[in-house]
């Protein structure tokens, strides 16, 4: 299904990137609004991919699940924390 577009963002960009966005908008076949979207769509992805998912090999998984399977444990200095009167 086609997203409806209504946002809209300006940029003000150097002639030289000017430049080099349309080529590379030529060459993926893409008209300039096309392929800097996809190209901020992918940027935005990787960059917040470690912020939202993260990748564990099979021993950090079992350790990482065994960790969540233990009985929580009371500290101290955290339930002393909760005890105290909210400050006015």
């Amino acid at each position: 299904m086609a997203v409806t577009k209504t946002k809209r963002v300006n940029l003000r960009v150097a002639e030289r990137d000017d430049d080099l966005f349309r080529r590379a908008a030529g060459f993926a076949e893409q008209s300039l609004s096309e392929f800097l979207v996809a190209s901020g769509r992918e940027r935005a992805e990787r960059l917040l991919a470690d912020r939202t998912r993260f990748v564990l090999s099979d021993q950090q998984w079992a350790a990482f699940n065994a960790a969540l399977d233990r009985p929580a444990r009371a500290r101290p200095e955290v339930v002393e924390l909760l005890r105290r009167p909210r400050p006015e």
